[in-house]
């Protein structure tokens, strides 16, 4: 299906992408749902039953976005699907009539929210134009349990013994960059890491390098639902849940009982072996930040007219 962008000559409405039809639509929507199924279904199952995953739960606790709405569709804004019925489509009270059928307009973006997107459109503007660092080692895991009288997942145990894991974080400087994974440090902690960050600094020192930025970009697509794509939410959340894989298996923890093996930094093998999935997490996250700032530029130009 093209992306091109038609135009519309009577409506100031632009469209991001080609029109569809209700058939068309209504393919997607299903096309989408059994795309995220596997972990929505596997959420709501394992809450139900108070069973707790350390590595997947993150992606639905730290971003605050249910699994019914990561299984809702939406085309993005400004995508015409004609003879619809919104009714049978996702986010029903969000279509608008435009020429040619109904829409999800930039023009009904909340005017209370516009300050978000012209900080976003900026913060990922300098994300994508800082030079990206690859030598934290995944370290941010260790330093939340160094010296640490309990550690955040309690129901799992560490991979090594606590003394070994406080002689890690002390072999070497701590260089995170991340606010987010930085306030979680213990107080002994702390110092030592290389950068001073709160939360004022974090557009001054988030780099497209650190995972949990890669992570964040989800929270970036899912905050702008529905005027952003379904399938640019699904592609930011898979692209999440393979970083917080790789997050976690460098992590002190022992997750063999879920099925994760260890990359072990502490090792000269393990800290390659992190470099070159931190590398390859942050190239496939190129593409999709590209996406994301076209789409938060598109909604500042259409608020700014």
């Amino acid at each position: 299906m093209s992306s091109a962008a038609p135009k519309n000559e009577g409506n100031p409405h632009v469209s991001l992408g080609a029109p569809l039809d209700m058939p068309d639509a209504l393919a997607l929507m299903a096309t989408h749902k059994a795309r995220v199924a596997q972990w929505t279904t596997d959420r709501v199952t394992r809450a139900n039953r108070a069973v707790w995953h350390p590595v997947y739960d993150f992606l639905f606790e730290y971003y605050p976005y249910r699994p019914a709405k990561l299984a809702r569709w939406s085309p993005g804004c400004d995508v015409v699907v004609s003879h619809a019925d919104p009714s049978q489509l996702d986010w029903p009270d969000m279509w608008s009539g435009v020429d040619g059928g109904i829409a999800i307009t930039s023009e009904s973006f909340p005017a209370r929210r516009r300050n978000y997107l012209h900080w976003a459109h900026r913060y990922l503007t300098n994300t994508t134009n800082r030079v990206p660092f690859f030598g934290c080692f995944g370290l941010h895991e260790w330093a939340m349990v160094y010296r640490a009288e309990s550690v955040r997942h309690a129901y799992v145990p560490l991979r090594l013994p606590q003394t070994q894991v406080n002689e890690i974080v002390e072999s070497g400087e701590l260089k995170c960059t991340h606010y987010d994974a930085f306030r979680f440090f213990t107080p002994e902690a702390v110092p030592l890491n290389r950068n001073r960050l709160t939360r004022d600094t974090t557009p001054d020192f988030d780099q497209r390098g650190c995972i949990h930025v890669t992570m964040d970009l989800y929270k970036f697509a899912h905050k702008i639902a529905p005027w952003s794509s379904a399938e640019l939410i699904a592609d930011c959340f898979i692209l999440a849940a393979k970083s917080r894989e790789i997050d976690m298996r460098a992590s002190p923890y022992d997750l063999t009982e879920y099925g994760f093996q260890p990359i072990k930094i502490e090792e000269k093998a393990g800290r390659e072996e992190y470099l070159t999935y931190q590398r390859e997490l942050s190239d496939l996250s190129t593409p999709l930040r590209a996406r994301l700032l076209a789409l938060y530029g598109h909604l500042n130009q259409r608020a700014a007219t």
